[in-house]
Order: structure tokens, then sequence, then C-alpha cells
């Protein structure tokens, strides 16, 4: 069984790669000129960190936007309304477990620690602390973990039996991955928007495969010239590379790429679609109408990526923007 867990661009695994003719040093000047510029735009808000920024008003705006035209190519693609589920940027440690990300990815995790001692221990605590020495050995896990993809709170709600014709849900939230960058696409808190289909393992590659041109469709209409790909996530270790590798061959994961940096790139992942074959449905004990293990297939939007794309697109003043796509902003 081949493992598939991290769902998204969505903020779609696949980074943004250098040509071979394309010194690094070039593209790494180029990511840090489109940063800068969009903080002196006041579109993104540093926060000290790289990869971690606050949003200024004009990009929530374009966010907003761009929403509204993933929902409404939602609503046009499914005959019955799926499942709306909201979930916070944090989830219970036994439900990351079952995704098996950590198996995969534990370079991107996120884990939530907190303090649990008593006085003497508080007392050791800042006595590190005043030291200028690290103080977080003195935490414990809070039995909670950052949410690395939008989807994955959602399983846990599907434990047991489906019912017939399996269940469509509508995800959107905030995702946590540790990849700190001076590329403003790589962002180590972003909102991802995914489709996610759980049911039969047709059910599961139908989905996927209609919504590689649906989601071309999306970009399209917000003016971005984009491309599918085949694609593999950064799996993590020796064993990875024959996941990865598997991924390819089976033809399990296609991203939607844009270039943000004309010909110094290969293209960045803004939207990715994604067969999971049985993963969630064995690790969550779920299954069909009929007895089988579920399949399940989603597709995420990466919503700041897709917003940098429109950014580098069309320009950072968004009133000089096309007027098809000017029209889109409230």
């Amino acid at each position: 069984m081949t493992v598939i867990t991290d769902s998204g661009t969505a903020e779609p695994a696949t980074a943004t790669t250098t040509t071979a003719t394309t010194a690094p040093s070039e593209l790494d000047r180029a990511r840090a000129q489109f940063r800068d510029d969009l903080i002196d735009a006041g579109l993104l808000v540093p926060s000290g960190i790289d990869g971690l920024y606050g949003r200024g008003a004009m990009f929530e705006d374009v966010i907003d936007a761009i929403d509204e035209v993933v929902v409404a190519a939602g609503r046009a693609a499914h005959a019955d309304a799926p499942r709306r589920l909201r979930f916070p940027p944090v989830f219970p440690r036994e439900s990351f477990e079952k995704t098996d990300y950590i198996a995969s990815f534990p370079n991107l995790t996120g884990a939530i620690s907190t303090f649990t001692g008593d006085n003497r221990a508080h007392r050791a605590l800042l006595a590190d602390r005043e030291s200028g020495v690290d103080w977080d050995h003195h935490l414990a896990s809070a039995g909670t973990m950052l949410v690395s993809a939008a989807c994955h709170p959602s399983y846990s709600t599907l434990t047991g039996t489906l019912p017939d014709g399996g269940v469509l849900m509508d995800v959107y939230g905030y995702c946590f991955r540790h990849e700190p960058a001076v590329d403003p696409a790589r962002m180590q808190a972003f909102r991802m928007h995914e489709f996610v289909i759980v049911g039969s393992p047709q059910q599961a590659e139908n989905h996927r495969d209609s919504w590689v041109p649906r989601g071309l469709a999306v970009l399209d209409q917000l003016g971005l010239a984009a491309r599918d790909v085949p694609a593999n996530d950064p799996f993590f270790g020796r064993a990875g590379k024959m996941l990865a590798a598997n991924q390819l061959d089976e033809n399990l994961k296609t991203e939607l790429v844009v270039s943000l940096y004309g010909d110094l790139d290969d293209g960045t992942a803004v939207v990715s679609c994604n067969c999971h074959r049985d993963h969630f449905g064995e690790t969550f004990t779920i299954a069909t109408a009929d007895g089988g293990v579920a399949h399940s297939a989603c597709v995420g939007f990466g919503m700041e990526r897709i917003a940098l794309a429109m950014f580098a697109t069309h320009g950072l003043d968004v009133s000089a923007w096309p007027a098809q796509q000017r029209g889109l902003i409230a």
C-alpha cells in the first residue's frame, strides 16, 4: 500500500525548482525581491521569521475573491452540496498519528507543547530563561498537533460505515508546515480549501481526475497561465524515495503550477489533485456501504499561493489589474 498523506499544495508539497541553466542565487534574489515588494506594498506583514507573515487588507480581499471562485466551481461540479466543515488549526495527536504524516514528513511536522509542572519546575524554567539558555525542554506534549493538511481532521469524523454514495466534504482552514524560506510562496502557515471525497475506489479516481481540468478553469478565470504536471510529495528519508517513485508511477498526484519568477523557475504548485487510495480508509477504519475499505481523494487549493500568483502575474496594484480579475475584488 502506498502511503499518501500530504494532500495539498496545497500548500502543495512540490517546491519551486530551478532549471539546469539558472544559478540558484539568481532565483533566490528574485524570491527575496518579490517578498520585499509584497511587504513594501503592505500586502504581507513580516514577523521576523522566514515564511511567517501577517496579511494586509488587500491581500485578504484577494483571498476572499479567490475563494468565491473556488466555491462556485465546487458548487457547479457536484449535484449534491458537500458537507461543509471548518476546523481549527490544531487537532488531537491521536488523529494525527493515524494520518501517518510523522512517518512521511517528520521535518514538516508541528507539535504543540505546554507547561505542566509545579512551582519548582517553573522556577527551573525561569532560571534557564534568565540565563539565556533553551527552556523548552521544560514543556511537555499538549496532546495536540498543528494541522498539516486541511482535510486531515475530517477523516476521524467518518470512522464507521459510510452512507451509500460516500461522503463529499468541503474543508477550509489554516495549515502549518515547518519549511522556513525566503520564497513567499513557501509559507509556514497558510490556508487550503479542499474538496474531499471518501467512498469507492472509482469515486476517488473520478474525483481526482475531474478536478484537474476544473482546477485549470478556476485558475484561468483568475487570469493565471497554469499547466498540470505529474508530481510527488517530498517524502522523508531513504524509504521516502521509494514512496515518491511509487506515487509518480501510479499517477496519484497531479499539481497545477504557475510560474512566479518568469524563466527562472519551473513553476510553483498552487493546486494539488490527489488520490490517497485506501490509506485514510484503513487507518481511520472507514468502510463503504458494501463493506469495503473506503478510498479517498482530494483537490487542494493553496489560497496564499494563488493570491501570490495573481500579484506576480497582474502586479501589486489591484486597481491596475485586468478588468475581469479586478471585478472579482469586492
